[in-house]
């Protein structure tokens, strides 16, 4: 059935004591800081999703999706989420949070109908990717309540998504940098957002997106609802939540890909002389894989060599337009291509089913890093290993990242022929044959005139 009308409770202004050092998150290990008690007790979790206060459409469209039982985060945060309390919400990625957020915010917004550029709902992403797997994964439960998404990111036309506003979206999927040039052209308002999420809420500010994110909620009504969601919690995420959420029922599951009991970790030394080969032989494996490097220089020519290696590999960093992107993902969900040669672009917001190997061919900088780039595998209960490739050079620095990440992974010595390469990585030689894959199409061509280009030349931001 659908939820009775909703009456939301005035929130305190956010304090502005930012400098008060009593007032500040004490950090309890680690980086992470004390997670707030709540005044509140947080209500019990559920075992089923029919024990929710839901619209019959969400009920039936979790039925037709095969969601039959709700992910720890899911079940833990929902009875809380649907009240209209703030959530503060920690789980690895991978674990179901977008659920646990995305079907809230739709039952609240249910049989409302947004004004032209005044959204109800607001979901906050890092990445275009991120963007993109929320706006899959809630468009079919917005279609049973005839809610009207709309995605704002950068790299596609900034037009059409304005023109989308225009005519009334109810929930709005945005990276921070992309929404802020729709505010300013005025095409966006949100004074009448009741919802806000803030999803993968470490990364925003890992990537510097803190004080965009900052201004953002500020245009938001301050006695709307606040979710937030993210993989680790640190100093940066308790200003954030010192600031903007109220009595948050607080969750915290899955604290890290390190804590997975279906994740293999494996740490491989290897010589300088011999990684090609190493990789080659890993990347030509029978079933999909991710290849992380820390440069877009590093990832093209890896995966012009892997292509004339006779491997299926295309490659994913920032320096490609949105629709190539697009379209390589696309390729690699499909199995059209099985390796995929990323940077950190790839770390979050892809999911892929049963994929179940990532390769750190450059070890990551950090404990973060490595703890993003490994949930890309095992997602949702499933199984996958996580491999890091070492030089002699690297190990000092690997071992004290392992400390930090809490893993105590299994290390080998291995060279390119190695029977223990090929039982770990499942590694073989490649054909050899050079492979061609079509390219993703060249973005479109911004149309002359118009509104937009008689606006003036803006700087770039992040999070577009």
């Amino acid at each position: 059935m659908s939820p009775s009308p909703r009456s939301y409770r005035k929130k305190p202004a956010p304090s502005r004591r930012s400098g008060d050092p009593q007032r500040r998150p004490r950090p309890t290990g680690g980086n992470e800081f004390a997670l707030p008690p709540g005044s509140a007790p947080a209500l019990p979790a559920v075992a089923s999703f029919s024990e929710l206060d839901m619209p019959e459409g969400l009920l039936t469209e979790l039925a037709q999706q095969g969601v039959t039982v709700p992910f720890p985060i899911q079940a833990a945060a929902l009875p809380n989420a649907l009240t209209g309390r703030d959530v503060l919400g920690r789980g690895r990625t991978g674990s179901g949070k977008t659920l646990a957020f995305g079907l809230a915010l739709l039952a609240r917004t249910a049989g409302q109908r947004a004004e032209p550029r005044r959204p109800l709902a607001l979901v906050l992403v890092p990445t275009r990717e991120l963007a993109q797997q929320v706006t899959d994964a809630l468009t079919p439960y917005a279609r049973r309540l005839r809610l009207r998404p709309a995605t704002v990111v950068g790299g596609m036309s900034i037009n059409r998504q304005a023109e989308a506003l225009r005519g009334g979206a109810e929930v709005v999927i945005a990276t921070p940098g992309r929404l802020q040039d729709l505010i300013e052209r005025g095409d966006c308002r949100l004074d009448q957002v009741r919802t806000t999420v803030l999803d993968e809420a470490d990364q925003m500010a890992d990537m510097g997106f803190l004080p965009q994110v900052t201004r953002l909620l500020r245009l938001v009504p301050a006695d709307g609802q606040r979710l937030l969601f993210s993989a680790t919690l640190d100093h940066n995420i308790g200003l954030l939540v010192r600031q903007f959420l109220h009595d948050p029922a607080v969750h915290s599951l899955d604290p890290s890909a390190g804590a997975v009991t279906t994740m293999e970790h494996h740490v491989l030394h290897i010589t300088d002389t011999d990684k090609r080969s190493v990789i080659t032989r890993v990347a030509a494996r029978d079933g999909r894989v991710i290849l992380f490097l820390d440069t877009k220089r590093g990832v093209d020519r890896l995966t012009r060599h892997l292509l004339t290696s006779g491997v299926r590999a295309a490659a994913l960093h920032g320096g490609k337009s949105q629709p190539q992107r697009t379209r390589t993902l696309d390729h690699f969900k499909s199995g059209h291509v099985t390796v995929l040669v990323a940077t950190n672009v790839a770390a979050r917001g892809i999911h892929v089913d049963d994929l179940d190997l990532v390769v750190n061919v450059d070890p990551p900088a950090d404990h973060k890093d490595y703890l993003h780039r490994g949930g890309r595998t095992a997602r949702a209960g499933g199984s996958g290993s996580v491999i890091t490739l070492v030089t002699p050079d690297q190990r000092r620095d690997m071992v004290r990242l392992m400390a930090d990440a809490g893993i105590t992974p299994r290390t080998a010595r291995v060279h390119s022929a190695d029977p223990e390469l090929t039982r770990i990585t499942g590694a073989q030689d490649p054909s050899g044959v050079p492979v061609i894959i079509s390219a993703p199409p060249a973005p479109p061509q911004p149309r002359r005139g118009g509104r937009a280009a008689r606006r003036p030349a803006r700087s770039r931001r992040p999070g577009r």
